[in-house]
């Protein structure tokens, strides 16, 4: 059984959804929320295998769900539903770790197909638009304070920009947690920043220049 969190602002929305998916046998709809902030605090609890999220909500972003939700649970795949089509949100998605950047003019047969492909452990983003954007990234003038990060920290913030743990950047760079944890806050100060979800949302936007790219 696939289980799925449903986020979007609007009940009838959410109720249509609920409808085409409960119809499925693999399917079941383990919860439901109208704002970004509520969908963060009750997915993790959840944990469903897809969350199913909006892109544009009166209380922030779908896209930036998905990076807090995958930052602390990465299992949970994240499928955008959107009905704006346009690049720094495919961007934001890319970098937030989704599976999926879907119009909301997609057929019903088609979400469900995606929804099952992403519980799978597939991507439906198009490599080379993934790739195109990678590449873009960080290709803007340099924030000053990225002058301050070494190599390593660079390589840090854009692992925390991908949703990554620090156990999993751990596994990745081949570092203890501990050691990771302390770049992490070291990377944050210099930054001038709190919470590893404002890095990520930096990056997003404005972009940075790893090495090792």
């Amino acid at each position: 059984m696939i289980r799925v969190y449903l986020l979007d602002d609007h009940e009838v929305v959410r109720r249509g959804l609920r409808e085409l998916l409960e119809v499925e046998d693999d399917l079941d709809v383990v919860g439901e929320s109208a704002s970004a902030a509520e969908a963060t605090r009750r997915i993790p609890a959840l944990r469903p295998n897809v969350m199913v999220l909006d892109a544009r909500l009166p209380d922030g972003s779908g896209i930036d769900v998905c990076r807090d939700v995958r930052s602390v649970d990465p299992t949970v795949a994240g499928l955008v539903l959107t009905s704006f089509d346009d690049d720094q949100a495919l961007r934001a998605a890319v970098m937030a770790g989704a599976a999926g950047y879907l119009l909301k003019d997609i057929r019903g047969t088609q979400l469900v197909d995606s929804i099952r492909r992403v519980a799978a452990g597939e991507s439906l983003l198009d490599e080379a638009v993934v790739s195109r954007l990678r590449k873009q990234w960080g290709h803007d003038v340099e924030d000053p304070r990225l002058a301050e990060l070494s190599p390593q920290e660079r390589r840090i913030l854009q692992h925390i920009a991908e949703g990554l743990t620090n156990r999993q950047i751990g596994e990745t760079m081949s570092l203890a947690e501990k050691t990771v944890k302390n770049y992490v806050t070291s990377v944050l100060a210099k930054m001038g920043m709190e919470r590893r979800t404002q890095a990520a949302i930096y990056v997003t936007k404005h972009g940075s220049a790893p090495d090792g790219r």
